[in-house]
């Protein structure tokens, strides 16, 4: 039996990249070298939380950035990124207003004041 093809409305590979887009730029942002094995990780762990998901609630996540976020912050956090750098990425989050990063990256960053 041949496996279908990909359809469009699978949007697993998009938010991958869109995800490892986010993690560069919030770690370009704050001058900090990605952890790269954390990274890939927590890419992985995005892959297979998307995969369990039903495929209209993927399809939602293309247009619900808050589900979306939510998807990207439970892989950031599950990954262990939140712990690689947490000195100074706290201390960096302490002046918010310091940071040139979208309001959306507080998904990120309120990981770290905790």
């Amino acid at each position: 039996m041949m496996s279908e093809p990909a359809t469009p409305t699978d949007y697993t590979l998009t938010l991958r990249e869109e995800f490892r887009h986010h993690l560069e730029t919030f770690y370009a942002q704050l001058k900090l070298a990605p952890p790269y094995e954390s990274v890939e990780k927590a890419i992985r762990g995005l892959t297979t939380s998307l995969h369990s998901l039903p495929p209209a609630e993927r399809a939602n996540l293309a247009t619900d950035a808050a589900a979306k976020w939510q998807q990207f912050r439970q892989a950031f956090e599950s990954s262990g990124l939140s712990k690689k750098h947490r000195g100074i990425i706290a201390g960096l989050a302490r002046n918010r207003s310091d940071l040139n990063l979208p309001a959306e990256y507080d998904q990120f960053l309120s990981l770290y004041r905790s």
